[in-house]
């Protein structure tokens, strides 16, 4: 039986969590190794192609070291397929009381995502601590959550949107950002290519980015 986590548990495992968009349940499992071979272990796998859930139930099955969580959690429908495919952790765009209720349900630890001030307040009263920043840099970037750390001090975030291994330190040097949320680890074109050493090595690369 695999041990309960919780949100931080999850964006305390690494400075990046992997946003990962998979179209062919035949890359999931590579991809997955790749990643977990490069050090990283927690892998968010979005809900936005036809076979994400397939995908997820393959990595949770053949990948014992990796900790696939399931992205773009819209529903309570979404939480609930995405829990029974065996995903551990959810993560959404942005907050209703129907998500979190249903993630609660599924014992699926949730990262909210929130990107004003007033949803930040709705997920804190709703008893969420971290939450997903997105889209961090349409939404304020590191300005925004320098802003927050005063009347937000007791939230944690994960930034996830225009982050970049170019700008991913200036988020993780803030005292309240956990971790980040990254789709350049999984490259289109590496996938593509079955290029999976690529894929660990941009995984590695990671370890250096936190401050």
């Amino acid at each position: 039986m695999a041990v309960q986590l919780t949100a931080l548990d999850v964006m305390r495992a690494g400075p990046v969590i992997p946003v990962i968009v998979l179209h062919d349940v035949a890359t999931a499992v590579p991809v997955a190794k790749a990643l977990v071979a490069g050090g990283v272990r927690m892998l968010e796998v979005t809900l936005r192609t036809p076979q994400a859930l397939a995908c997820i139930e393959a990595i949770a099955r053949d990948v014992p070291d990796a900790v696939v969580g399931a992205g773009t959690i819209r529903s309570a429908a979404d939480a609930k397929a995405a829990a029974a495919a065996g995903a551990r952790f959810g993560v959404s765009p942005g907050f209703t009381d129907s998500v979190a209720h249903a993630c609660r349900d599924a014992q699926l630890p949730l990262l909210p995502g929130v990107a004003t001030s007033s949803e930040v307040m709705q997920a804190r009263e709703a008893g969420f601590e971290q939450m997903k920043f997105f889209p961090a840099m349409q939404a304020g970037g590191v300005a925004m959550l320098k802003a927050w750390q005063g009347p937000f001090f007791d939230v944690q975030f994960c930034p996830t949107g225009g982050v970049t291994p170019g700008n991913a330190a200036q988020f993780l040097a803030l005292s309240n950002v956990v971790c980040v949320g990254g789709s350049w680890l999984v490259p289109t074109d590496a996938v593509a290519q079955k290029d999976w050493a690529r894929i660990t090595t941009l995984a590695w690369d990671t370890a250096s980015l936190k401050p």
